[in-house]
């Protein structure tokens, strides 16, 4: 099954730029869509050099702060409040209240309280990218099988045991599904963040690029967004494996049998 994916993967990449070739130059050379011969050539003009250090790497550092930072707070406070049955009945509307909350219209309160500078993008990026992480962690943690907590409270399991050994593990392969989907949101947030007040980064160099009217140069930031993706979700991936190993494991056993 795999090494059809990864044939699948192969051939379909050919197959969209001689796709794209033949869109883009139907008709004659259109100013709106570059060949991807020009998006190459413009690509290495643009990117490898001096805005690889003042516009990407900034961009990164923002987005794998921010997504950590959402990672650990939705975790932490989806322990707390997935435990606690008072808890979740009193904070269930208040999180669906701001879950609600388009992020980008928080970006001008967070330009008063943070400031302009790169912990209000950070900021943008966490408070969306947290929701789906502190959500999936409250239901894993609910959804936990009730005779596992009897068990650890016949055994006498508690505190930071119980949710080392027993909260965690049975949680995790929920937790991961948010994460999976904080990484999206995360990297939307971070253009729409550097969009705004920002003079560096990905979302700044489009915008100018769109603005000037440098088209070519325009669809070479969004490749660069689209490769960010690509990298984290490979990246994700082979994390996933290692650490839902066992749950995999059992999988492929109940399938079996």
């Amino acid at each position: 099954m795999k090494t059809v994916k990864s044939l699948i993967f192969i051939l379909a990449l050919p197959v969209l730029l001689v796709l794209w070739w033949v869109a883009a130059t139907a008709g004659g050379a259109s100013f709106f869509v570059p060949t991807p011969a020009d998006l190459v050539a413009t690509f290495i003009d643009t990117w490898i050099g001096e805005r690889m250090f003042t516009d990407v790497l900034p961009s990164i550092q923002r987005l794998v702060l921010g997504v950590l930072g959402a990672i650990v707070l939705g975790v932490l406070l989806g322990l707390l409040v997935g435990m606690n049955r008072t808890a979740r009945a009193i904070t269930e509307p208040v999180f669906e209240f701001f879950r609600a909350l388009p992020p980008p219209v928080l970006i001008p309160v967070l330009m008063l309280l943070v400031g302009i500078n790169d912990g209000m993008k950070i900021a943008v990026i966490i408070s969306g990218a947290i929701w789906p992480v502190l959500l999936n962690t409250i239901e894993g943690v609910r959804a936990i099988d009730p005779v596992q907590n009897e068990t650890s409270r016949s055994y006498g399991i508690s505190g930071f045991s119980r949710i080392r050994y027993q909260v965690l593990p049975s949680a995790t392969p929920t937790i991961m599904a948010g994460i999976r989907q904080c990484l999206s949101i995360g990297l939307i947030l971070m253009v729409i963040s550097e969009m705004f007040a920002s003079s560096s980064g990905l979302g700044f160099a489009i915008v100018q690029f769109q603005r000037s009217f440098a088209v070519p140069e325009m669809w070479s930031g969004i490749v660069v967004l689209g490769l960010i993706g690509v990298i984290m979700s490979f990246i994700f991936q082979w994390i996933e494996r290692r650490v839902l190993r066992w749950y995999n494991g059992l999988k492929e056993v109940e399938n079996a049998v």
